[in-house]
């Protein structure tokens, strides 16, 4: 009798994908939004250069392609810091509404003056007349250093008098909520005073931009880039103003619910 020997079947283990979280969701957009304003930001800063450093640009052959890809990062720069505020805002308004929308706010009032600077900066670019001459000239050459000093206003007022505020107020908010380790937001709250110390030093003629006074600023700049890099890796931490959000298969607590 010959027996015949069936192998067994292998037992087959599929492996399901966890969804993603609303909580996790808002901390990645948060975090992608605080990495887009450095990796727009930084390169603007070059890009720019020729315009604001060439008080001739506007009668000069210019280089308006490359001026005006950093006036758009400078765009993208201020729209992405508008959405930093909205993305973290539904999360954080648990903590101080109050200072929630204070902070949407500052966001706001930064991106517009910053998109004013750009404007100054296009119409440079479209006012350029590398043909004139005398008092066409002369003319044109004003206009553009107005249009600069404008932009370079706005840059002071913006980036630097709102990173000031932008980090007394969410630094608070992630500071008492725990929603990233602490030290994050103890660095944007020791850094908030200093730059705006430096920039109204700066603004009174105490000092100048870009003097070594302006390394005070520093600690803003890591207090963003750690913030952010944190959301997109890590995301919040457990806190007790998200206990009572929404899990991914759970129904909504009775504090979301319309």
């Amino acid at each position: 009798m010959t027996t015949t020997v069936r192998p067994s079947a292998t037992p087959t283990t599929s492996t399901r994908r966890v969804p993603m979280s609303s909580l996790r969701k808002t901390a990645l957009a948060g975090g992608v939004f605080y990495v887009l304003t450095f990796l727009a930001s930084i390169p603007a800063v070059f890009l720019l250069s020729p315009v604001l450093n060439d008080p001739g640009y506007i009668v000069s052959a210019g280089a308006d392609t490359q001026v005006t890809l950093g006036a758009f990062l400078d765009l993208v720069t201020a729209l992405t810091g508008i959405g930093t505020a909205v993305a973290l805002f539904p999360v954080v308004k648990r903590q101080s509404e109050a200072l929630a929308l204070g902070f949407v706010t500052t966001r706001s009032f930064e991106a517009a003056v910053i998109i004013i600077g750009v404007v100054s900066l296009l119409a440079v670019v479209t006012l350029r007349q590398p043909g004139a001459t005398g008092a066409e000239a002369n003319s044109l050459v004003i206009t553009g250093h107005a249009l600069v000093a404008v932009r370079n206003w706005t840059f002071l007022l913006g980036p630097n008098v709102m990173a000031g505020l932008n980090a007394l107020l969410l630094g608070t908010l992630m500071f008492k909520s725990r929603l990233v380790p602490r030290v994050i937001p103890a660095i944007g709250l020791i850094g908030a005073p200093l730059i705006l110390a430096v920039t109204f030093a700066t603004m009174f003629g105490l000092t100048e931009h870009g003097s070594p006074w302006w390394v005070l600023a520093a600690p803003i700049f890591v207090w963003e880039l750690s913030l952010g890099v944190y959301l997109v890796v890590k995301g919040f931490k457990p806190s007790p103003i998200t206990a009572g959000m929404v899990a991914p298969g759970s129904l909504p607590a009775q504090a979301d619910v319309a």
